[in-house]
């Protein structure tokens, strides 16, 4: 594997294989395998998650990691092409990713969408001239339209919670204070449907998933024996339900534009999970969000800190796949 960019560039029965890979390290720990390897991490936007998980992954196989986050004790990055640098950028991706990547074995790179043209942030524009620009195993940390780490991640707790292959997922947008970017939404409707789960969307009007997320993630389903459907009828989304996934997003009717967005989203308060949420569902019908979450915006306390919550799990398998990339990546290289 040279590069994890994207769960649809691998065959369902590759992610499985990657999936019983992340579960025999754990199991059977390779403390070693991985000695004298070097992960560089580009965070061009903020993380959590994604930063500690794969910087303990790597010291968990034996390797080492160097982060670097421009303005914070380096240059700023320019990732514009054609620009004339005569700002607070003092190094372009075009030089700084070939030299990073000089300097490790696999590089992984974070760089959220961009937040003003839909086509460009779906197209991924940003994220493959930085591909382009490096010559080493590359991992996706999250770009504009995807998540592929988190997807894998959020497929492992499906498996670790006995949850059917063709149970009921409903991925459910959820109240912020603001527009969010559409890479995880986006990576969990493909995830849920390449694993041949029957997807339910459900969104207040304005807020449904672009097309061409909907079409990739209605592909998959086919190959797998699920579907994809979406709909704003909360009780009738989450009838039999094993699954609701939370998640904020904004609107790709108004993408760019804030004040639309914030008057689109005006009286909305009411899809904060709670509790009656889940009067249709499975019984034992389990909650997940990736976090970090709005604690009374988007999932209310008594849901996050009850029966149902599986958040902290789900975060603790980012570690456990990522693992499996970097072993994938770099063991036999």
């Amino acid at each position: 594997m040279k590069r994890f960019m994207d769960l649809a560039d691998f065959e369902r029965d590759e992610v499985v294989d990657l999936l019983a890979l992340a579960q025999r390290l754990k199991d059977h720990p390779q403390p070693d395998v991985l000695a004298g390897k070097v992960l560089g991490l580009l965070f061009l936007n903020p993380s959590l998650r994604t930063l500690a998980s794969f910087q303990a992954a790597m010291s968990r196989l034996g390797g080492s990691s160097f982060v670097i986050t421009p303005g914070q004790g380096t240059w700023n990055f320019e990732l514009k092409d054609g620009g004339v640098m005569d700002g607070a950028a003092a190094e372009h991706v075009r030089e700084a990713i070939p030299v990073l990547a000089s300097y490790c074995d696999a590089l992984g790179i974070r760089a959220f969408a961009a937040g003003r043209s839909l086509a460009d942030d779906l197209g991924e524009k940003q994220f493959k001239l930085m591909s382009s620009l490096c010559d080493k195993p590359l991992v996706n940390l999250e770009s504009a339209a995807n998540h592929p780490c988190q997807a894998l991640a959020d497929w492992k707790t499906l498996d670790d919670l006995g949850v059917p292959r063709r149970g009921r997922f409903v991925l459910s947008w959820v109240n912020h204070p603001r527009a969010l970017p559409l890479a995880v939404p986006a990576a969990t409707v493909h995830m849920a449907a390449q694993r041949g789960m029957d997807v339910v969307v459900l969104r207040p009007a304005g807020f449904a998933l672009p097309d061409a997320v909907m079409e990739q993630a209605g592909r998959a389903a086919a190959a797998s024996g699920g579907s994809v459907t979406e709909t704003s009828e909360r009780d009738t989304a989450l009838a039999g339900a094993h699954v609701l996934y939370a998640k904020e997003w904004g609107s790709p009717i108004h993408y760019g534009d804030g004040e639309a967005e914030a008057e689109l989203r005006r009286g909305l308060a009411d899809w904060c999970v709670t509790e009656p949420w889940f009067r249709t569902a499975q019984q034992d019908c389990h909650l997940m969000h990736c976090l970090p979450v709005r604690r009374n915006v988007a999932v209310a306390d008594h849901v996050l800190d009850g029966r149902r919550s599986r958040v902290v799990a789900g975060a603790a398998n980012r570690m456990t796949v990522q693992m499996a990339v970097l072993h994938r990546m770099l063991a036999t290289s």
